[in-house]
Formats: C-alpha cells, sequence, structure tokens
C-alpha cells in the first residue's frame, strides 16, 4: 500500500496545542489520494507542480494514502486480494499505520486526524473505529483526534432519495423525471431491506443513466454545471451503453486533468511520468490507477451499504465527528446528509439539531461563505458555492474549517 507524508514547513510547537497529522482519503472507491486529494485539492502543490496557496499542509502535516490496495499506487499482484468490504480495507489501513506510527517517536507526538471525502468518509468511520481499537489495545502508538466526512456517502439510499427533489427543486428535473428518480429510489431501499447490495448498486447505475438523460446531462458534482463542464471533476459527458454512472466514475478516476485556474494540469500524465520517475520505488509494470475500476467491482456488495452505526459509534465514544457538505453536490446532496444526521441514535442528536446555526466568513469578505452548527463532539459545516470538492471550490473556507477541526496552532488561515 502506497503513502506518501508531507511534514509541514509551517509548524508551530505549543505545548498545549500539538501539531496534528491529517490522514487524507480519497472517494471512489479506487480514487487515489496520493494524487486527487494530493496535487488537486489540498497538497503543496498542483498538477503543473505550482504552489498551492491554499494548501492544508498551513495547518498540519498531510498523510495520503492510496487506500484501498489496487488504488492509485498502490496495487496487488493477485486480484483475489483485492478488499470486498469497507472492514477488509479498514483493516490494511490500520496495519499500515502501525508500521508507521509505531516506529517514529516524533509522529507520535502529533494527533490524527482522519478526513475523508466521498466514498472515503465510508472507509474513515470503519478505519476510525479500527484504528480506535487498535489504539485502546495498545498495539497503535498514537491518539485519534477525530473523523471528518466532507460530502460522504454514509447512506446511499438517503442519497438516492434526495436526488430527484434536489433536482427537480433546482430545474434540472420535471416532474417526469422526479417520478422516474424516485420510482429506481424505491427499487434500490426494497434491494437494499432484502440484502441485494450487488443488485443495489446496479440499480443505482440505472438511476443516475436515466438522471443523466432526463436533466441533459447535470454533473453530478456540481448541478449548477453540465456533466462535463467541472475543472474539478470531469473532461467527457458522453454517455455509453446506458452506464453513465461507470463512466463518469472512471473518468472521476483517470481524468481530473485540468487544474482549477489551470488548462494544462494532466493528472494522469503527471502520476505515470514525472512523480513515478521522481519517487524511483514503483514497478515499472505498475501504472497510476491501473486497478481502479477493479477496485470499485469487489467492492460493489458493499457500495450502497450505510455506515450510520458507524458514525453513532464513534461519537458514543466520545470521538468528535465533523461532517462538511458543499451546498451545490449532487451525489452527496446536502438534504441526503441531513436525512441520515436525522437517522443517528445519539443521544445528543436533538440537542444538536435545537442548536442555531453561526454564519462564516472568510478574511475580509462579508459575503456568507457557509453556515457552522456543533454540539459536543458533533459538528456540520455547509459550504455554500461549493459542490463535491469544498477545498477546491470554497480553498479559504476549507483552510480555516481544517484548522478549527484540528485544533492547529497555526494562525488562521490568510
Amino acid at each position: 500500500m502506497f503513502w506518501w507524508l508531507f511534514k509541514s514547513p509551517y509548524r508551530v510547537e505549543q505545548p498545549s496545542k500539538p501539531w496534528p497529522i491529517i490522514l487524507w482519503l480519497q472517494g471512489g472507491p479506487g480514487a487515489s489520494g496520493v494524487g486527487i486529494g494530493n496535487f488537486e485539492e489540498i497538497g503543496p502543490l498542483d498538477t503543473n507542480l505550482k504552489p498551492r496557496n491554499s494548501t492544508w499542509l498551513k495547518i498540519a502535516d498531510l498523510l495520503f494514502v492510496d487506500n484501498p490496495v489496487g488504488t492509485g499506487y498502490s496495487y496487488v499482484e493477485d486480484a483475489e486480494l483485492l478488499v470486498k468490504t469497507d472492514d477488509e480495507s479498514a483493516t490494511d489501513l490500520t496495519t499500515l499505520l502501525m508500521e508507521l506510527f509505531n516506529t517514529d517517536e516524533s509522529l507520535q507526538k502529533s494527533p490524527l486526524y482522519i478526513v475523508a471525502e466521498s466514498y472515503g468518509g465510508k472507509f474513515a468511520v470503519t478505519a476510525g473505529l479500527s484504528i480506535l481499537k487498535a489504539i485502546e489495545a495498545g498495539k497503535l502508538k498514537q491518539k485519534l483526534g477525530g473523523v471528518t466526512l466532507g460530502d460522504s456517502w454514509i447512506s446511499p439510499e438517503d442519497f438516492v432519495f434526495s436526488w430527484g427533489p434536489l433536482l427537480k427543486d433546482v430545474s434540472r428535473l420535471d416532474n417526469n423525471g422526479l417520478e422516474k428518480s424516485n420510482s429506481l429510489a424505491e427499487k434500490i431501499s426494497q434491494q437494499l431491506k432484502d440484502g441485494e447490495y450487488t443488485e443495489a448498486t446496479n440499480t443505482w447505475i440505472q438511476l443516475e443513466s436515466v438522471i443523466g438523460a432526463y436533466s441533459n446531462s447535470v454533473d453530478f458534482y456540481n448541478f449548477l454545471l453540465d456533466s462535463g463542464m467541472s475543472p474539478v471533476a470531469l473532461t467527457t459527458s458522453a454517455f455509453s451503453n446506458g452506464i453513465f454512472a461507470v463512466n463518469r466514475y472512471s473518468r472521476y478516476l483517470s481524468s481530473l486533468r485540468v487544474s482549477p485556474g489551470n488548462d494544462d494540469g494532466d493528472i494522469d500524465s503527471l502520476m505515470n511520468g514525472a512523480i513515478k520517475k521522481k519517487l524511483k520505488i514503483i514497478p515499472a509494470n505498475v501504472s497510476w490507477g491501473g486497478q481502479s475500476d477493479s477496485v470499485f467491482w469487489y467492492l460493489a456488495g458493499d457500495f450502497m451499504k450505510p455506515r450510520i452505526a458507524e458514525v453513532d459509534e464513534l461519537l458514543s465514544k466520545g470521538v468528535n465527528v465533523t461532517v462538511y457538505n458543499g451546498q451545490l453536490d449532487v451525489i452527496c446532496a446536502t438534504k441526503g446528509t441531513e436525512a441520515w444526521i436525522d437517522k443517528l441514535k445519539w443521544e445528543g442528536l436533538q440537542d444538536f439539531l435545537n442548536k442555531e446555526r453561526i454564519p462564516l466568513y472568510c478574511k475580509d469578505d462579508q459575503a456568507t461563505k457557509g453556515f457552522f452548527k456543533s454540539y459536543k463532539n458533533l459538528h456540520f459545516y455547509w459550504i455554500l458555492r461549493a459542490g463535491h470538492f469544498v477545498p477546491v471550490e470554497q480553498p479559504c473556507v476549507a483552510l480555516n474549517m481544517a484548522r478549527a477541526i484540528t485544533q492547529s496552532p497555526a494562525a488562521e488561515a490568510s
């Protein structure tokens, strides 16, 4: 399993606030944190290898892991070794962290904050519990600071039920499209009740294809855009043989080619070219992202399973859980996120829901950038004018949010 740790040059030594480490987990499943999260979102350099002003390295050390095996530079020589469940992925990741932290006392002084995006959220909550168990058993010398779920695929059922109403409200679907969408969402719900998880994944693919057709190719990462317009997510908007979801997923993994603000940042060429050459440890027969499609299909039986119970368990154990969502996201729409939060059995839920939201701003800009609500160890950020990729679309407020989540001793993001 491949990992890349960046030590921050901005590190501040403050005994009362130890310098944090952020473990970034990408989605997919099968998307590369080492590639996408690092060069497209929060790492020190963009895909043109130019400095990123909004890098989260300003507030923490950054650990990117190509998780699970088969993702990015991580690879298997036997496909049967690819993980089939989120729990298997969590076990592998915990084993890696034990190897990494137990032999380095300097790293043990920094609390670990898991920050995840999209399907990475499911990895984050299962890994969070696995990591906590290893810490309590004395097998991992580390402190878990918290788990952050960014536009995360925690409850697929709630998300598929959110798509139709959301897209109808913003005029991307009419009543016909809404009816078709809701009908397939109901089918998915029944399949989940019947334990037909792989079948539910296949119906999810069908649902995304139907929504694509009725909305004239809405971008699932930002409903203000058509598929292919996003500078972060896609490069084409083609529908092929009715399997839009798989094609969009594949493009999400293999492209993300246009770096925000630039027109020539090809991450696939970068990772299989200059970066691979610089690292000097990637086998010649391994290509970045070469096994990503297989990662997805091996997890097809787990893809539509919810992880609400795992969030509840983290909360009950006192772990800080932060949720953030981009206003314009479709795939992990805020409406769906709020729906699964309402299902939590955590004893503090009602007090959390009753709390008033606080508006968020950035620097001297008086425009509202988002809202924040917090009660005990559950925290929620609503990020305005951002879709699925919050750190890219609202970098200033995202950096300030990360600083607050990690209780970093770094000065407020500027």
